[in-house]
């Protein structure tokens, strides 16, 4: 079948139905990806890709021995009583760890104002030059913070002991959570007035490959985003990482060994004084800030960088995506597409997982919901699609055979346009106008084009009243089936209504054309029942629905014998109605292509 026209005409090519359905579903898979790649750009829904990153790409595991957390803790407050601690403390703790020989010491407490003692902070300053490998944190104010290229920049810069200025290795300890609050990124370096200003982990990075001899690190070689932050790749959840506390360091009870050679970090480890933030890997649970530093520092130590893939690469993915949608999804069932669509979406999440373990961070949500909505497009202009289809085929069809027969075929789909047939039990009905003849060649072909049609249309509501499937049109005259295709209860007397019916319907038709033509036409009917074979009878290129066998043959020759204006019935229709129709007894008559006469009865009326 050929689509001739569409509301918009047919692309070039595109020539049967088949096509033009999967041109409009390519159309839509192409504005669909157009419409992600705009998104892609904006990154509009940047929230709903952190979290699905850090659902399926986050994961913890072993943390870093090397790395230490002197907490103070709800142990240590109980200890040493309510916090700040005096400075001669700190100072007690930095001398005990000088002596264990640490690789480096990070203390995540702002020392930005000084004591009432002065003794306090230069006893403090003392211990720190001592040990000479002590990081202090700096914190950068800012007015208003927004994403743009280059670093961070601040202008105003909290130090720790104002009283000595340049005496201490410091690193900021600045964190810019997401929108949502999580804390993903850490930036490795501010702008401070145009001097770069590292992050508290990278000063703890650089003294432990100090002291260990290894090579000095470079920031260049890490990836880092436009404003010089460093993806996160979390390892430790909370309390994973081996934490001792600050007052049972103090007191001996932790034996300095246990800090050779290792990173310790010294801060708050007590929901109390409130330094805790929330991370991917426990978005319910608090993590402290000393525990962020811990796995900023054991990616810096194990190089476990992320670089996420640009946006060229995410719009090439979505691109191939779209020509797999375009080629699976437009031409597979709904299931085989569906499996399809798991295939795809489970697939992509494994490549992005082993990508991921290989540095490289891949956008999830934008080709996962672009391919599922090509999917969702793609059934919902399928569904579309047939609907007006079907729509379109029953309203054709319904002008040519019963409504019953297109039902059929559109439920039955393929399987009904098969060749072949079944056998059941139906009621034939042959009428045919008689004088037609006459009156044609006494007409012009246009007026004789209406009657037919007035005549024809006459039947066709007769048949289609009492249930009955309109067969076909044959010239002049029509077959119409009943108890076929479907179940038609007391189809022998449905189908005398209808005869009935088109002789009462016919009257007005023929005062008309008795005045206008002079002449008279009326039907002649045959109604015989029996078994009969039905379905798809033809070839494979061409076929009808129809009826055969010797109970259609009966039927056709009774209406051939009806004079005009008569119904003619068999033997076993009339033994079916008798009691609700009037009828005369013909007797015997002799039909063509039978040996033995049948029983014949015509119908005067319907009993009320």
């Amino acid at each position: 079948m050929h689509l001739r026209k569409a509301v918009f005409g047919p692309a070039k090519g595109v020539t049967t139905i088949k096509d033009w359905r999967n041109y409009q579903k390519h159309v839509a898979i192409a504005l669909l990806f157009l419409i992600f790649c705009l998104l892609a750009y904006l990154d509009s829904f940047a929230t709903l890709e952190n979290k699905l990153e850090d659902r399926f790409l986050q994961k913890s595991g072993p943390v870093d021995t090397d790395i230490i957390i002197i907490g103070i803790d709800d142990q240590s407050l109980e200890d040493l009583g309510r916090f700040p601690w005096s400075r001669y403390v700190h100072a007690d703790l930095f001398n005990i760890l000088a002596s264990a020989q640490p690789a480096a010491i990070g203390m995540d407490v702002i020392f930005s104002e000084p004591s009432v003692d002065p003794g306090e902070d230069l006893a403090m300053v003392e211990a720190i030059r001592e040990a000479g490998n002590v990081v202090l944190p700096v914190y950068g104010n800012f007015q208003d913070y927004a994403d743009g290229q280059g670093a961070i920049t601040t202008e105003d810069l909290v130090e720790p002991f104002p009283d000595f200025p340049d005496q201490f290795i410091t690193g900021h300890i600045n964190t810019f959570p997401d929108p949502d609050g999580i804390i993903r990124k850490t930036a490795l370096y501010l702008d401070h007035n145009g001097e770069m200003v590292p992050s508290f982990a990278w000063r703890l990075y650089e003294q432990y490959c100090q002291a260990r001899g290894l090579e000095k690190p470079e920031l260049s070689h890490i990836p880092l985003d436009p404003i010089k932050r460093m993806e996160i790749a979390y390892t430790g959840v909370p309390g994973d990482y081996e934490q001792v506390s600050y007052s049972q360091v103090l007191s001996g009870e932790i034996p300095t060994e246990v800090f050779r050679d290792r990173i310790v970090l010294v801060g708050i480890y007590t929901v109390g004084i409130g330094d805790y933030y929330f991370t991917p890997l426990a978005a319910e649970a608090p993590m402290f800030g000393v525990e962020v530093h811990a796995n900023i520092l054991q990616n810096l130590l194990q190089g476990n960088y992320k670089e996420r893939v640009p946006l060229a690469a995410t719009l090439l993915i979505m691109l191939l995506l779209a020509i797999v949608a375009a080629l699976v999804f437009t031409r597979f069932s709904p299931v085989k597409g569906l499996a399809v669509w798991a295939v795809l979406v489970l697939g992509y999440l494994l490549v992005a997982r082993q990508m991921y373990d290989k540095g490289y961070l891949l956008d999830l949500l934008y080709p996962l919901l672009f391919v599922s909505l090509a999917y969702l497009v793609a059934l919902a202009a399928s569904y579309i699609s047939e609907m007006l289809e079907r729509r379109r085929i029953t309203g054709v069809f319904n002008r040519y055979v019963a409504p019953q027969v297109v039902n059929k075929i559109l439920e039955g789909g393929e399987s009904a346009l098969q060749l072949g047939g079944t056998r059941r039990e139906i009621t034939v009905l042959f009428v045919d106008i008689r004088g037609f003849t006459p009156l044609s060649e006494a007409t012009a072909p246009e007026e004789v084009v209406e009657i037919l049609n007035e005549y024809l249309t006459l039947v066709a509501q007769s048949i289609f009243q009492f249930g009955g499937t309109l067969d076909k049109f044959i010239g002049d005259a029509a077959m119409a089936i009943y108890n076929a295709p479907l179940d038609l209860e007391d189809h022998c007397f449905k189908a005398v209504q209808s005869a009935w019916a088109m002789k009462e319907g016919a009257v007005p038709l023929q005062e008309r054309l008795l005045e206008k033509f002079g002449r008279n036409v009326q039907f002649g009917i045959g109604v015989n029942t029996g078994p009969a074979v039905i379905g798809n009878i033809g070839a494979s290129f061409r076929m009808d629905y129809t009826a055969i066998g010797d109970t259609v043959n009966t039927s056709a020759r009774l209406e051939s014998n009806a004079q005009a204006g008569q119904i003619l019935i068999s033997q076993a229709v009339y033994e079916q109605v008798q009691d609700r129709v009037e009828v005369t007894s013909l007797g015997e008559i002799s039909v063509k292509g039978k040996t033995q006469g049948i029983n014949v009865y015509q119908v005067d009326g319907i009993k009320a």
